[in-house]
């Protein structure tokens, strides 16, 4: 499996106090934990979901809510499994291939009764007003397309450009 390079802004959150006050004293550390966000940006000000257990979790959400970094938070446990250190790990998400991921959606809604449905080929979403249409006389579908860049947008006069 090839792995994509990936941009990484890594920050340590320690306390500002001498050693001998840290709340763990000098203690050994019993372990780390690590949990994935998806997040929409590396600012202070975010937006931040999850958390998730494994990063390929955290990286489909990502890609779904349209989010462009993962956040991997590292907490370091004393014996006591109380947090003494706090690691962030900011991951920027390679854009993902047009040609693997789906683009474009086609909407059909009756104007007459509501009825609807989303296809991802626009002959699918032609053959379901054609069907609709033939079963319910005097129904008339209408058709939108829907896009990530554009939003939805309906096909005005669609049956006469066929």
């Amino acid at each position: 499996m090839k792995v994509p390079a990936v941009k990484l802004l890594i920050l340590n959150l320690r306390s500002s106090e001498p050693a001998s006050a840290m709340p763990h004293g000098g203690k050994r550390v019993k372990r780390k934990e690590t949990f994935w966000m998806a997040c929409d940006s590396t600012e202070q000000l975010r937006a931040e979901y999850g958390p998730f257990r494994t990063r390929e979790e955290a990286e489909a959400q990502a890609r779904n809510l349209g989010f462009e970094f993962l956040l991997r938070y590292e907490h370091v446990l004393s014996e006591e499994e109380k947090i003494v250190e706090v690691h962030t790990v900011f991951v920027e998400l390679p854009a993902a291939e047009e040609s693997n991921s789906v683009t474009c959606r086609f909407h059909t809604r009756c104007a007459s009764c509501g009825e609807c449905s989303v296809h991802e080929e626009a002959f699918r979403a032609e053959v379901w007003a054609d069907i609709h249409e033939f079963e319910h006389s005097r129904h008339r579908v209408r058709l939108f397309e829907q896009t990530r860049a554009a939003g939805l947008k309906e096909i005005a006069n669609w049956r006469e450009c066929a």
